[in-house]
């Protein structure tokens, strides 16, 4: 197994969209209640005394949407400003970036990944669910402004949905020609809305990577992160693709992250919850910093060897229903 050094913090289980793949229409759920959050006060006290003695040193702020989470840039500030930390990164849908961008920047944040599923509009708004106004404006506005701000490298992020968004390939893959940025192609999963991923399907990273080839051409190549995407870039291009293969070349094997909920569950890996565990209980009730970090390593050696392709193949075992917002992405 690789080192597991990299922890995913899930802020906020709320979000302010909801994409078809991952809260599908008619979806309501029990959000957390405020109290039983990590507050930010305990969330520092995991990470300085039970996750950095352990051999942490990456994170990455997820939600929900992280943005949401209040006091989001003092949070980032006290992170970032720990000397251990040699990575912070961020997952954000975009919609609040383009007034936090330099806040957040200034606070410590080099790295951030935003969910862009389509250029056009009117799919973009179908994806996340907004009937309403248009929100693609607002999400666009938050990329140009981080770019601005010099985040680097700045990742978007392409949920690749068969019928949906896939007509869009090129398209989205040209963003990285003339500016530095790396978009990065995620096959769809079975996680949030079983129904769409059944009816839908999903389509393998090597046609993906077939299709640009045929266009451009593309060469193997590489940029800043701790994630699993394979890594190649268009000829004479700026920025790179990535291509997050979790179906079609399942990378479990190499998995180097845990995650933690926003209501303090630690979690060994997406998709098998066995041996979590509950670190808010057990830091309210004062369980010894020495206690949770032997629990922890603990957990560590027995990180699931189940993959995406068990849970999709039915041959994975144990219940699993929650939406990748109540994950943490």
């Amino acid at each position: 197994m690789n080192r597991v050094d990299y922890l995913r913090i899930s802020l906020i289980d709320r979000c302010n969209f909801r994409c078809q793949y991952c809260m599908p229409e008619g979806t309501e759920l029990d959000y957390i209640l405020k109290q039983n959050l990590l507050t930010n006060e305990e969330l520092l006290t995991l990470i300085k005394e039970v996750f950095i003695p352990v051999g942490f040193t990456r994170f990455r702020l997820t939600g929900g949407e992280p943005l949401l989470r209040p006091h989001i840039v003092e949070l980032v500030a006290a992170i970032s400003a720990l000397p251990e930390t040699k990575d912070l990164s961020m997952t954000s849908n975009g919609f609040l970036l383009a007034s936090l961008a330099q806040s957040l920047y200034d606070a410590g944040l080099r790295r951030i990944n935003i969910s862009l599923d389509s250029l056009n509009p009117d799919r973009f708004n179908s994806i996340i669910g907004n009937r309403g106004r248009s929100q693609w404006q607002n999400v666009w506005n938050g990329i140009q402004e981080a770019y601005r701000v010099g985040f680097d490298p700045l990742k978007l992020n392409v949920v690749v949905i068969p019928g949906v968004n896939d007509s869009e390939i090129l398209d989205l893959a040209a963003l990285t020609i003339e500016k530095q940025w790396h978009v990065r192609f995620i096959e769809f999963m079975p996680i949030g809305n079983n129904e769409l991923f059944t009816g839908q399907g999903w389509i393998p990273s090597e046609e993906l990577r077939q299709q640009i080839r045929s266009c451009w051409g593309l060469t193997e190549s590489q940029v800043c992160g701790a994630g699993p995407a394979d890594i190649f870039k268009i000829p004479g291009a700026k920025g790179t693709l990535g291509f997050i293969s979790q179906m079609s070349e399942c990378f479990c094997d190499k998995c180097n992250r845990m995650r933690l909920s926003a209501d303090g569950w630690l979690r060994p890996c997406l998709l098998n919850e066995t041996g979590q565990l509950d670190l808010k209980t057990a830091l309210r009730e004062g369980v010894s910093m020495t206690t949770l970090r032997e629990q922890l390593k603990e957990l560590l050696t027995v990180k699931s060897e189940i993959n995406f392709k068990q849970r999709y193949s039915g041959t994975a075992t144990g219940n699993y229903s929650r939406t990748m917002s109540q994950i943490g992405g």
